[in-house]
């Protein structure tokens, strides 16, 4: 199985749609924490629950969370939380949505928040 995921800071990196089946290869390329960016049902039937998700990255030993955030539609309190989880998370941290580009969003606008922050 090869894994698909763009590697955006050395603690970071986005992928799309993951499996159960992909936790343990994620754990085995050295990720320690797994972000679920899509909101379940989100991809119809074939795109798999987060509780499966979850339960599959705990049995390879990953840290996971479930933060569902709507397509074009981030709001600040999805950038607060997602910022609170890259601080809480062993790195790296590996987060997914449908292709990725909401997971970089959400980074993107994480880090921007907290130069804001460090600079007001």
């Amino acid at each position: 199985m090869s894994l698909s995921y763009q590697t955006l800071t050395p603690e970071f990196s986005v992928a799309p749609q993951l499996q159960p089946a992909d936790m343990q290869a994620l754990a085995d390329e050295g990720f320690k924490s797994v972000i679920i960016n899509r909101p379940d049902g989100e991809g119809g039937l074939e795109q798999p629950l987060s509780d499966a998700v979850l339960r599959a990255a705990r049995d390879a030993g990953l840290q996971a969370r479930y933060q569902p955030v709507v397509s074009g539609a981030i709001t600040v309190a999805d950038v607060a939380e997602f910022a609170g989880l890259l601080r809480e998370l062993p790195a790296p941290v590996l987060a997914f949505c449908r292709s990725g580009a909401r997971c970089t969003s959400l980074f993107m606008a994480a880090r921007d928040a907290g130069t804001d922050q460090a600079e007001g």
